[in-house]
């Protein structure tokens, strides 16, 4: 039976056995990779001595193809829970020198259990993938650890932060649960998500392809925008997440942490005053705009390297967490297209979920015309952008800055999809469409028939500039509830998230909308 003594030097032998992870050979072959193994990536997370693993003995139970004499320590996952600057989060990290970090039935069984215990403790989940994928020798009882991965993604969706971490390959079924959380961060040149990877890709269709140019961080921050963000390293990815963690309640009943940012929240913008460049075709940087607003300049951005053309955020107003859409006049002149619609569309439904009050930044002078936007669907994805705004029940404040045309201006949280309120700096333009389309509609037929054309359409678009192209007649209407001088913007826009913050808004009673997906 052996001593209290001996028992306990035998769960202390029992834990260092499995703390060696797959392996002195395996660990040396993984760091070499440049990448830190699932136990450095879990301490490097958690706030130092407090992370708490569970099911660190779970061993599987195959026995097909030779499996009951292979052991896999703590069946490749480390799950468990601790602090993240002050406040608690569950995580798990696969351990990719334990047999690849395939996902048999018991390792998906601890994934389960942590979310479980997230979801009920109403704190966020982080996982760290780092996986050969499926267990093949476990057959569909892998496949059955994966569906309860995904079905319990999709009930934890808007009720508490989850947050994938792709730090290794993650490939097939494996990709689908991080697609079905909240952020996904890569790390550059050592991940790649994918659905079939670059032979499979060869003997069907022909097409060489890399890992890298397939699936790799770039890829998926660019062009597909299944990532959200691109890091550095495993290191870099780690901070990233915390610093977004920074932004968000711990679950759905709970506002964002207040910070003391020691930012004067009367603090002017001068710079302001003359960003707005006197030809309508110049362009500026919203980001300029939206860094001399928000406390300390501090803007965080996901999806950055995608839908260039509109910008998506976290930053703070006097401490208080907001989310920001923002069109980019420096990128397509910040015209709304499918991707961009997608971004901000996402973006706000986030924002709504976790009562993070959104401003919106309007310079936009209309969605993008052509046949390949049309045939990609930009009516049912712009659709997306109007039906998230009117779904969102949190503060909701607008500014436009310059301008704001025809469905765009509807679109970008106009006061008719529920903006509680709407400034307007004096260079901005609300409008059906710019003037010289306008003129050229409007007084066709005078324009032809007059003696000098050309200047009988200059002096028609002036006119209908002067009509239209500026915030007053909007503001006669009631349509925005300020004009104001841009370099007092921030005290603006303070003032109005304070006086909304107790918001209280209700929707009809149903199930769940129909979104245009």
């Amino acid at each position: 039976m052996g001593t209290v003594a001996d028992k306990i030097n035998q769960l202390k032998e029992f834990e260092k056995k499995v703390a060696q992870l797959g392996g002195e050979k395996a660990v040396e072959k993984h760091k070499s990779d440049g990448k830190l193994t699932a136990r450095e990536r879990l301490n490097q997370f958690f706030d130092p001595g407090t992370f708490r693993e569970i099911d660190m003995f779970v061993s599987h139970r195959c026995v097909n193809f030779g499996m009951d004499k292979v052991d896999i320590p703590s069946d490749g996952v480390i799950t468990g829970h601790g602090m993240v600057n002050g406040r608690p989060v569950f995580a798990f990290a696969q351990d990719f020198t334990s047999r690849a970090g395939s996902l048999g039935e018991m390792h998906a069984k601890k994934i389960c259990k942590v979310m479980d215990m997230a979801l009920k403790a109403g704190v966020p989940v982080v996982g760290m993938n780092d996986s050969g994928g499926a267990r093949i020798q476990e057959g569909v009882d892998a496949l059955f650890g994966y569906g309860n991965i995904f079905f319990r993604n999709s009930n934890a969706s808007g009720v508490i932060p989850q947050i994938s971490a792709i730090m290794g390959p993650t490939a097939g079924g494996a990709v689908y649960s991080p697609a079905m959380t909240d952020f996904v961060f890569m790390v550059k040149n050592t991940s790649y998500m994918f659905i079939t990877g670059p032979e499979v890709i060869k003997s069907v269709t022909g097409e060489t392809i890399t890992f890298e140019a397939l699936g790799g961080a770039m890829a998926h921050n660019e062009k597909s925008g299944v990532a959200h963000f691109a890091c550095e390293n495993d290191k870099d990815a780690i901070t990233q997440i915390k610093k977004l963690l920074s932004y968000l309640p711990s679950n759905n009943m709970e506002d964002a942490p207040l910070v003391d940012t020691g930012d004067d929240p009367r603090r002017k913008a001068s710079n302001l005053d003359s960003i707005i460049p006197d030809s309508p075709n110049e362009s500026y940087d919203m980001r300029t705009v939206i860094e001399s607003i928000v406390d300390n300049g501090e803007f965080f951005q996901p999806h950055e390297h995608y839908a260039k053309n509109i910008l998506v955020g976290f930053a703070r107003l006097n401490g208080r967490s907001i989310g920001i859409i923002a069109n980019q006049p420096k990128v397509m002149a910040g015209c709304l297209d499918v991707d961009a619609s997608d971004k901000a569309s996402r973006f706000i439904r986030f924002c709504d979920a976790f009562n993070i009050p959104i401003l919106t930044i309007a310079d936009v002078p209309g969605y993008l015309p052509g046949s390949q936007q049309e045939w990609g669907g930009i009516i049912r994805h712009g659709a997306k952008l109007l039906w998230s705004y009117s779904e969102a029940t949190v503060p909701k404040l607008l500014l436009i800055t310059r301008k704001d045309y025809g469905g765009a201006y509807i679109a970008m949280s106009s006061r008719h999809l529920g903006a509680d309120m709407a400034f307007a700096w004096p260079t901005s333009e609300i409008a059906v469409m710019g003037a010289a389309g306008a003129a050229n509609i409007i007084h066709r037929k005078e324009i032809k028939d007059a003696s000098n054309s050309e200047l009988k359409r200059k002096e028609k678009i002036e006119e209908y500039n002067e009509l239209f192209s500026n915030p007053y007649n909007a503001a006669n209407r009631g349509y925005i509830d300020a004009v104001i001088v841009p370099s007092e913007t921030r005290s603006r826009l303070i003032d109005a998230l304070e006086i909304m913050s107790g918001k209280r808004e209700m929707k009809p009673a149903k199930k769940h909308g129909n979104i245009p997906l």
